[in-house]
């Protein structure tokens, strides 16, 4: 499945590709940069979405619409599916 994603300033595009696999903790996404590079994302039960699974830095989630939440890391952006409660307003 593509994703839209983008590094830096650059707009939105369906580029990346996204894997889903269950672990001990959950289920976590792997999301592949067309140029070899990927991000590893938590899917948690708590209403924040998605979290970091791995690396220092953390997952910024916003909520854009109806289906749909933000998520940056870093310079990297990435728009994914998601069900999104009532009143959610992204952290």
């Amino acid at each position: 499945m593509h994703i839209p994603c983008a590094k830096g300033d650059a707009a939105l595009a369906a580029d990346c590709t996204i894997e889903q696999a269950s672990g001990p903790d959950g289920i976590v996404l792997t999301i592949r940069h067309p140029g070899g590079g990927f991000r590893r994302l938590r899917v948690t039960a708590d209403g924040r979405g998605v979290v970091a699974a791995d690396g220092a830095e953390q997952a910024r989630v916003t909520v854009p619409g109806a289906g749909n939440i933000d998520v940056a890391l870093g310079t990297e952006r990435y728009r994914l599916p998601a069900t999104v409660r009532a009143g959610a307003t992204g952290s």
